[in-house]
Parts: C-alpha cells; structure tokens; sequence
C-alpha cells in the first residue's frame, strides 16, 4: 500500500471524525508539509478533504473514478482485483491485459480504463468507449484448462455479471447467448473472451468485460441502453457508482469462477438457464458461409447454444452471431 493509501485509509476510517496531521505523519513517516502537498494533489484528483488548523483533516467526498484504492477499499475477494491496474485512456482493456499477461502478470489481475480508443466487441466489432461514464475492465486467469474449454469461461462471467447487476441496481438483467447482457431487451453489456494457449492447455485467458452505466442510450448503438437509462423507467435517480458496481463485479466473477474450479460447470447451467434470454426463442443464428433459423432449445455444459432445427434434428452451435427474432 502506498502512502496515499494509507492517508485516505486513515480519512475513511475517521469518517466524521477529524484525524489530525500528526497522526496522519506517524502513520505514512513523512512531515506536515509533505501531508499537505498530497492532500493538495488528492484534491486535483476529485477527493474532497476539509482542514481545520486544529483538528486536522477530514473526508467529504470520494471521486466515482476506477483507480485501485477506490476499487479495492472493503473489496472482498482473495484472487480478483487483489491487483489493480488503471489507465485514463487505452486502446483497449483487453490489448493492455494480454501484453501483461504474456509477461507475467499474475492471476486475478485487473485492468481498468476510463476511455478506449478501439474498445474490443465479438467478431471484430467495435466496443463504443466514451470517458467518465462507463465501466471498462479486463482480469487475467489462469485456469487449468483445455483450449475447447474455454466456452465455460464466457458462461460463468455472463451469469456473474448479470447477478451482480441485478443485486446492485434491482433491474432483471438477462443473458442473450453467448454474451451479452439485456435488460428490457436491450444490450448494456458486453462480454469478450481472448486466451493464449497450447494445444493442450491454456496459457491465459483475457476477459473483458464492458458495462454501460451512465451513458445516456441515445449516444449508443442501436439497441443499445444503459443502467442508468434503464433504472429511471422506474424511479428518478442520479448517476450511479461505477466503483460500487466494479467491486460487485469483481465478487460475484470470484464466486462464479471458484464454483467452477471446485464443481465444474454443471454448477452454473442451471443458473444461466434461469437468467436466459435466449432460450425459448426464435433464433436466426449466422455463421460463415451459412444462416438459419431455429429454436434455442437448451445450453450444453461446455457452453454451446443447443437449437432445434425445424426438422427437429438439434445442433450445437459454438460461436457465430445468435440473433432473438422473437
């Protein structure tokens, strides 16, 4: 923890209570005046700290930026988000994070960004990654897995990314194979997977995850909405905390990935079932050289859509476009 850490640590934990600058340099070693000029730079990053001569220092009001102590301050997890790592601006969250982890990073490790220049989406697309409003994130894993495995990682983000968006914002977030978060039908979250692997094994996995918070839904893509939008179709309410949302993100990602270490992915399917968009529906699925439409009809435990043909003949389908015609 660096010294900044521990002097707003030290703020948080004095809540209403002044902490005076004494105590503020025996506990990061350095003098007033070294206090005062990082209090002053704290400042210039959002924080709001009022002095009193006498009384020392207290905290008023914490920025909404996704920078490491904000994130990782009462965060509860032991492997996810123990590292942080953040940018102002990236390409791509994604791009960052499989550089660092070809060199080493280790598991768990987050990258987060308030901007991309070219946000990643399926297929090639194009992730829309305005500044300030959303969340961009990307963690390294590591499991021990095979390359056709890989499936079950985008099967257990989906479900952990739409349960910690309905526990933080109450709305009914759902899955539209293989990932896409909806809600009211409409997109707010993306969800991409990259891995470095072996014939046999997988090196690392890369996965990004992209979340419209406050973005207003006529700046976005077609079909595009955003929490924010989507939360004031029920009551007026002001933006919402990107950090809070980062930190159920960060949880519910451990929670779903250690269920499948420890049972394997049966554990989830009945959990993604039960948060399903897709299945039920009418289908028009698109691969290269090829579309059809179909019935989705169930999800296999390595995480392939299951379509029923109107032959009645089942297909796997293992990636490609999935579109919902009703």
């Amino acid at each position: 923890m660096n010294l900044d850490d521990k002097i707003l640590d030290a703020l948080r934990d004095g809540g209403e209570i002044y902490t005076s600058g004494e105590d503020l340099c025996k506990l990061s070693g350095i003098s007033r005046t070294a206090i005062w000029k990082r209090i002053e730079k704290m400042r210039e990053e959002g924080y709001g700290i009022t002095a009193s001569p006498h009384l020392g220092y207290r905290l008023t009001a914490i920025p909404d930026a996704l920078i490491p102590c904000e994130i990782k301050w009462k965060l509860k997890t032991k492997i996810i988000g123990r590292e942080i790592i953040s940018y102002k601006k990236v390409d791509s969250t994604n791009t960052v994070a499989y550089e660092l982890a070809e060199k080493g990073l280790r598991e768990g490790a987050v990258i987060f960004t308030e901007s991309q220049v070219k946000g990643k989406g399926r297929l090639g697309r194009m992730w829309y990654s305005p500044s300030g409003c959303n969340i961009y994130m990307s963690c390294i894993l590591r499991p021990k897995m095979t390359p056709n495995e890989i499936p079950k990682i985008t099967l257990i983000a989906a479900v952990a990314v739409a349960k910690a968006i309905r526990d933080f914002t109450g709305l009914d977030a759902m899955i539209k194979w293989p990932n896409d978060i909806l809600i009211n039908g409409k997109k707010v979250c993306g969800i991409l997977t990259e891995m470095k692997a072996e014939q046999d094994r997988v090196d690392f996995i890369v996965l990004g995850i992209g979340v419209n918070v406050n973005s207003k839904s006529r700046d976005l893509p077609a079909g595009g909405s955003s929490l924010l939008d989507e939360s004031r179709k029920i009551c007026m309410c002001g933006d919402l905390s990107r950090v809070e949302l980062a930190k159920k993100l960060l949880e519910s990602l451990e929670e779903h990935y250690n269920i499948l270490k420890d049972k394997g992915s049966p554990a989830i399917i009945d959990e993604w079932k039960a948060l399903s968009a897709t299945l039920g529906s009418r289908v028009r699925v698109v691969l290269p050289g090829r579309s059809f439409e179909a019935d989705a009809h169930n999800i296999d435990p390595d995480g392939a859509l299951v379509v029923r043909l109107d032959s009645g003949i089942l297909e796997k389908v293992l990636s490609g476009d999935v579109l919902m015609v009703r």
